[in-house]
């Protein structure tokens, strides 16, 4: 075969096999492509991932940073008060103590029966009991007309009308003020619903005289309604006990005043000098006003558990729970600035969210332990209370137990009622300015 052949030969076959090395690599890159194609997919998704799990654990780790700080406080409040000291009965005669007793009322015939036959039953102490009545249409002046019948001390003021825009309870109450015997050194506020022991105005006396408070006031044994609002009480109630601690201690402090106006014993001078009950007649939450004044003017006031004293039926249903306590639990008035806004959050942190923050977390964000334990934590703080708070209830329904449950609710319906403006107590409207008090 001539050389020439020969090399046309040889060619063909060196591109013959080039092209089957080509199309060879061109099906390894065909398969590798997909590959690496999947594996950087696989990548993006696995960062997309992780970019969503920062995103959902920075808020939470923030909001746990919070939690941790208001736990403090909190715990930090409820150590410290944990040791207070109850007003302890008392029998013994104060032959040179004279108090006067002022009931303000409207419309409160079918509560005020058991209120004025636990006060005639007092000892010669009280010199006189004062219902002053706002312009009730039920029978409640024919009421008290009949224990004023067998009774001296009973004495029905009218102080009807009430201005538009005022508290009616603190128009009440700087009535009887100004009616109140003159040697009348004390003054007992009563509600209506109410239903004081024979032992009360002595066994106050005594703690008053030596305690030197200018002004006492009970946390009185609560009677529930019922099985709805044993689920709602306890959760309002739990709310002061954030902010405040427990019942047992005196204060000048304006930020640490704890005030019950359904039981509470003035010395007469203080308070006059301070403006009388007048000077919470713009407050939503007048009790605690007139005890801030108190203090506000270097006065000391203080907050007791009684030993059974005295007990109260607030509210007939738990309707009227959530729409009139929720009205005054922010206690928005002219001393609460920015304390008062904390104490709203501090519930808010501790109170309300660990509970829901625990159901959710499994889901949202089941890794986080910190947040986690922080919240358990808080619930069990949650869980020691409601046993403490257990002894301001006469008797406790089941649905006691359960209250927790409405505690993020609650803490909702305050913050909703810190903002809002406009109010309705007893048919009347009221209209809280800017600076949170009334028009």
């Amino acid at each position: 075969m001539p050389s020439s052949c020969r090399d046309e030969s040889i060619h063909d076959r060196h591109s013959t096999l080039l092209v089957l090395h080509y199309q060879q690599v061109e099906a390894l890159d065909g398969e590798a492509r997909p590959a690496a194609s999947s594996g950087v997919e696989a990548g993006e998704s696995a960062q997309a991932d992780r970019d969503g799990s920062v995103s959902r654990t920075r808020p939470l780790a923030l909001l746990t940073l919070f939690q941790i700080l208001a736990g403090v406080r909190v715990v930090g409040r409820l150590a410290r008060t944990a040791r207070g000291e109850r007003i302890r009965t008392s029998d013994a005669p104060l032959p040179d103590a004279r108090m006067t007793v002022i009931v303000p009322v409207l419309n409160e015939r079918d509560r005020l029966g058991p209120c004025l036959a636990g006060l005639v039953a007092q000892p010669g102490e009280v010199v006189e009991i004062l219902v002053v009545d706002g312009g009730s249409t039920d029978g409640t002046q024919e009421l008290v007309s009949r224990f004023a019948a067998c009774d001296d001390r009973v004495r029905l003021i009218d102080a009807s009308p009430i201005r538009p825009g005022r508290n009616g309870k603190t128009h009440g109450l700087q009535a009887g003020l100004d009616h109140a015997h003159p040697a009348a050194a004390w003054i007992l506020t009563i509600d209506a619903d109410v239903r004081p022991e024979p032992a009360l105005a002595r066994s106050l006396l005594a703690h008053a005289r030596r305690t030197g408070a200018a002004a006492i006031s009970v946390a009185t044994l609560q009677r529930l309604s019922g099985t709805a609002e044993g689920f709602l009480h306890p959760a309002l109630l739990t709310t002061l006990v954030y902010r405040f601690g427990i019942p047992g201690h005196a204060t000048r402090r304006v930020a640490e005043v704890q005030a019950n106006g359904q039981c509470c014993l003035f010395q007469r001078e203080p308070l006059q000098k301070c403006g009388g009950f007048a000077a919470a007649q713009t407050s939503l939450c007048e009790d605690v006003t007139v005890a801030r004044t108190l203090v506000d003017e270097g006065y000391t006031v203080g907050f007791y558990e009684a030993e059974g004293l005295v007990s109260v039926a607030m509210y007939a249903s738990w309707r009227e729970a959530w729409r009139n306590w929720t009205r005054s639990l922010p206690l928005r008035d002219r001393y609460s600035g920015l304390a008062g806004w904390f104490g709203l959050v501090e519930i808010a942190l501790t109170q309300a969210l660990p509970l829901p923050l625990l159901c959710l977390m499994r889901w949202l964000a089941p890794g986080q332990r910190l947040a986690h334990l922080v919240n358990v934590g808080l619930l069990m703080v949650r869980l020691g209370v409601l046993l403490g708070t257990a002894r301001a209830y006469r008797k406790r329904p089941w649905s006691y137990w359960l209250s927790p449950l409405t505690d993020l609710p609650v803490t909702v319906q305050l913050w909703r009622n810190a903002f809002r403006r406009r109010h309705i107590w007893r048919g009347r409207v009221l209209i809280r300015d800017d600076s949170r008090n009334l028009e």
